[in-house]
């Protein structure tokens, strides 16, 4: 197999499919822009989704990229082999062009020919059908031809069919496996079998399953394919720990160079860092300009500066030295050629860091304060002090279990499990609805909003200063909230002015046009836009009559009388220097 330590799978992967036609397209941030329902993009190919639904690419219909992604909802299981927070993943797509047969030969033969794995190391699983769909009979014989045998391909019916929700486009996929064992190879393909291990999924999204559950073929299907770049290395390089793969070794060396100590004893507390700062080192780099806060990204922002402090203290660093801007350093240098903004932001990804750690020590300074007020008059910390302790002041169990054993005290450590139980699963239910990803979020409703904060962003330019840009947006079907950038409070005056200059231009009906054009020609011609630097270099421009040109990904109405009356709710500062608006668009 190809030795990956000297060349990157990311190169590999791209260079074979730009040979097979396709056109790479830069990774989308971070921080999605017109996706409510997730924080962070979760997948590849969710900054995809106006385009999976039928929207033209400006690059066309077969793409392939790197996608930084970002999932939280096993954030308690990161410390063991194979969980990350931030990971890539690799995609390949055909929008309405190749399918079944092409998707699953380039897979195979970059599998085989590139990377040179051996056939014998590789089974697959396929749809075996249902009451509404039935075997997938073409991807089965595709896979036969291709030297795969019979005893090596599962069909299954639960993980061999996607659909992001409960409508919309669906489709039967297809999972490569790799058997990653030194043992031998069993001859029969069990997907149950832990020693068989997923590192590829293609999905072929050919029919439509409607509200009243009517599965209808899709007249334009499409490919979504999904590869993780930490779990293939690590398989290719032979290794069962993650963290001792090419990706991870430098850091994980300096981690234990750091602290003093050998990796082998130490595992957990040093994956974690690694992961946690790795992750908080793109999210801060992120042009979203996401700070650590108590709500939505920022809280997880903090939470993982928090937890990687915690196991560094447990690790015994020196936590007033600069240790965390030594990792992410290496983190920076390692992926900087890849995602441009690590080396623009390097030195906000160190404030950052530093700043969020000088505030956490403060609060662990107020947790042993209040530590030594709980044990004052008691001979032992109960479920909820314990608790209490953690969520509020950043205790770890650990460190209140090893104070209190210094002083001969109990602490209900039973309890105190329970409760966090308890915390995890709340924890999880929120993340569901944030982190479901997926073709949703752009009906008809959240469309109008995206159209309205285009017309907003020109009035506010018009109103109170052409020196006014937007710095993000949040669209639900219920409202829509616009960031932009102003060193003051806007008056009643400027509010209802705006207001009534977006309801002008409603009722004007402009037609709304799409064209694509060189990106330095759209800038040129005067085109807006919010975080330049991740745009390809054809874009695609969307103009509001003469009053609104940017660049944009969509989606869009064909007329501002589409969108009803803007009114204005609430205006309010979001940060230093930005301003938001929430507002609302209600029926004529």
């Amino acid at each position: 197999m190809k030795d990956l330590e000297k060349r990157n799978l990311k190169d590999l992967y791209i260079n074979f499919f730009v040979g097979k036609n396709h056109k790479q397209i830069p990774s989308a941030p971070l921080v999605p822009e017109n996706d409510p329902s997730v924080l962070f993009n979760t997948a590849g190919m969710q900054p995809l989704i106006p385009y999976l639904m039928g929207q033209a690419h400006p690059y066309g219909t077969r793409l392939c990229n790197y996608q930084k992604c970002l999932r939280t909802t096993d954030l308690d299981e990161v410390g063991d082999t194979t969980h990350h927070t931030f990971f890539e993943m690799l995609g390949n797509w055909s929008l309405g062009d190749y399918f079944k047969d092409e998707s699953i030969s380039w897979s195979f033969e970059f599998l085989t020919q590139v990377l040179e794995i051996p056939v014998e190391r590789l089974a697959v699983t396929v749809f075996k059908g249902n009451d509404l769909i039935g075997f997938d009979e073409v991807s089965y014989n595709k896979w036969l031809s291709l030297g795969i045998p019979e005893s090596r391909i599962a069909k299954t019916e639960k993980d061999n069919f996607w659909i992001a929700g409960e409508t919309g486009p669906c489709g039967p996929d297809t999972e490569i496996f790799y058997f990653r064992s030194n043992d031998e190879i069993p001859r029969d393909f069990d997907p149950e079998d832990d020693r068989w291990v997923e590192i590829w999924n293609n999905v072929f999204m050919q029919y439509h399953k409607d509200e009243k559950a009517q599965i209808t073929e899709l007249p334009k299907k499409n490919v979504d394919t999904g590869m993780g770049v930490e779990r293939t290395t690590a398989i290719l390089e032979g290794v069962n720990d993650n963290y001792t793969s090419s990706i991870w070794q430098d850091v994980i060396a300096k981690i234990a160079e750091i602290a003093s100590l050998p990796y082998e004893g130490n595992e957990r507390s040093m994956r974690i860092i690694a992961d946690h700062i790795r992750t908080a080192t793109f999210i801060s780099a992120d042009y979203a300009g996401i700070k650590p806060s108590n709500t939505d990204q920022g809280y997880i922002l903090r939470r993982l500066i928090r937890r990687a402090i915690r196991h560094a203290k447990a690790l015994n660093i020196d936590l007033n030295s600069n240790w965390e801007e030594e990792i992410a350093r290496i983190i920076i240098r390692k992926y900087e050629n890849y995602y441009s903004e690590l080396k623009e932001n390097e030195q906000v990804v160190y404030d950052v860091l530093k700043n969020e750690k000088i505030k956490f020590n403060r609060t662990l300074e107020k947790g042993l304060k209040e530590f030594e007020k709980v044990v004052k008059n008691n001979n032992q910390i109960d479920d909820v002090t314990a608790f209490h302790l953690y969520d509020t002041y950043g205790f770890p169990i650990e460190l209140t279990l090893e104070l209190a054993s210094e002083r001969n005290i109990k602490v209900d450590i039973e309890g105190f499990k329970r409760r966090f139980k308890e915390h995890q699963e709340l924890s999880r239910t929120a993340s569901s609805g944030k982190f479901k990803g997926g073709l949703a979020g752009n009906g008809e409703i959240e469309t109008k909003y995206h159209t309205a904060t285009h017309l907003l962003n020109a009035a506010l330019k018009e109103v109170v200063s052409r020196d006014v840009h937007q710095k993000g947006s949040n669209i639900t079907s219920e409202r829509m909230r616009f960031d932009f950038s102003c060193d003051h409070k806007l008056s009643s005056e400027e509010l209802s002015q705006t207001e009534a200059l977006v309801n002008k231009w409603i009722k004007e009906g402009l037609d709304v046009t799409v064209k694509e054009m060189p990106k330095a020609e759209a800038l040129q011609s005067g085109a807006e836009c919010m975080f330049i630097e991740k745009y390809p270099d054809l874009v695609t421009v969307y103009s509001i009559g003469d009053v609104s040109k940017e660049l944009c990904g969509g989606p869009h109405v064909k007329n501002t009388s589409e969108l009803g009356h803007f009114k204005i709710i609430k205006e309010e500062s979001s940060s230093a220097g930005v301003r938001r608006i929430k507002a609302v668009l209600e029926n004529d």
